[in-house]
């Protein structure tokens, strides 16, 4: 029986996991930690719900050993920044937060760590090959703060193998996850009269639905096989598919148009996205989920086409 402890909890993924775990009969105790208070709609009666700052988590080591906690599930993170969120503040949480989690983990004898990566850490480069497999090299982009920093955890975690091999590790490096209630920077990108398409580039998309997400967790956290795992639903969709799915029109813009574009609207506050988004948007890396289904021995309930369509009736219900 695994004791867990979640970081982000409280957030579109952790709330998910949160209760794929709860719903385990191989757990005996779930902790939600997150900085927000989760609203009481979804509050679990047999979930022990914490406030964790993971910038401030001195207190953590002791969390975890009082809870007596065997596994963490390491969530927390800036996926989506708002206007004014800076990226030293990105930083703080993303790599900051996350060195003290695992920091704290090794201090409380944790035995196993779950965390969330994301084919970001792959980076977005004209030259990344057609399906990235997880031999293929981390690169991120310096200049787009969530990709760079996805990457320095996973370097992180990298020497943490060799520091502290006590601590078994599984790494899922997540597609585009898509659900009823998804809103996220990806799907801002559909909500205009018309979706953009950058000239030369069919921006082709990997995605997984929000329950394979939760079920490889549970997976992981219950005595599930180590490793690094690529996450996401067989095939890819471009960007003309996801516009014929949503009824819409495509806007063609030739890359450099939208990345002066984006230097003035970032210049006068009206989005928080700068002209490296331009790469995300062009050479997106697609997720090869071989190892998963293989290795892992998950095959995920939806392909990439499937998820976008349940996403997209989920959004006509809404």
């Amino acid at each position: 029986m695994s004791r867990v402890l979640v970081t982000g909890g409280s957030g579109f993924l952790g709330t998910s996991v949160v209760a794929g775990l709860a719903a385990s009969d191989a757990i005996d105790c779930v902790v939600s930690a997150d900085i927000r208070v989760p609203s009481p709609g979804v509050r679990l009666p047999s979930v022990l719900y914490d406030r964790v700052d993971v910038m401030e988590a001195a207190g953590l080591p002791e969390l975890l050993r009082r809870h007596k906690i065997d596994t963490v599930v390491h969530l927390a993170s800036i996926v989506n920044p708002g206007k004014n969120t800076t990226v030293t503040e990105e930083f703080a949480v993303d790599v900051e937060g996350s060195r003290a989690v695992f920091a704290a983990c090794v201090k409380a004898g944790v035995s196993r760590i779950v965390v969330s990566s994301s084919g970001a850490t792959y980076g977005y480069h004209p030259d990344n090959p057609d399906w990235i497999t997880e031999i293929d090299p981390l690169r991120g982009n310096d200049d787009f703060p969530y990709s760079k920093h996805k990457r320095m955890v996973e370097e992180m975690l990298a020497e943490l193998r060799q520091s502290a091999p006590q601590l078994s590790q599984t790494i899922f490096r997540i597609g585009t996850v898509l659900g009823p209630t998804v809103d996220n920077q990806i799907t801002a990108l559909w909500d205009g009269r018309r979706v953009l398409k950058l000239a030369g580039s069919d921006s082709p998309f990997v995605f997984v639905w929000v329950d394979d997400v939760v079920e490889v967790m549970v997976r992981a956290a219950t005595g599930g096989p180590s490793g690094i795992f690529n996450v996401a639903g067989d095939g890819k969709v471009t960007v003309r598919e996801i516009a014929l799915g949503l009824g819409k029109k495509l806007l063609v813009l030739p890359p450099w148009v939208f990345a002066v574009a984006l230097w003035v609207g970032h210049g006068l506050r009206l989005t928080p996205h700068k002209p490296a988004q331009v790469k995300f948007l062009r050479y997106r890396p697609v997720l090869d989920n071989r190892a998963l289904k293989e290795s892992f021995g998950f095959r995920p309930s939806k392909t990439s086409h499937e998820a976008f369509s349940a996403y997209l009736e989920a959004r006509a219900l809404r």
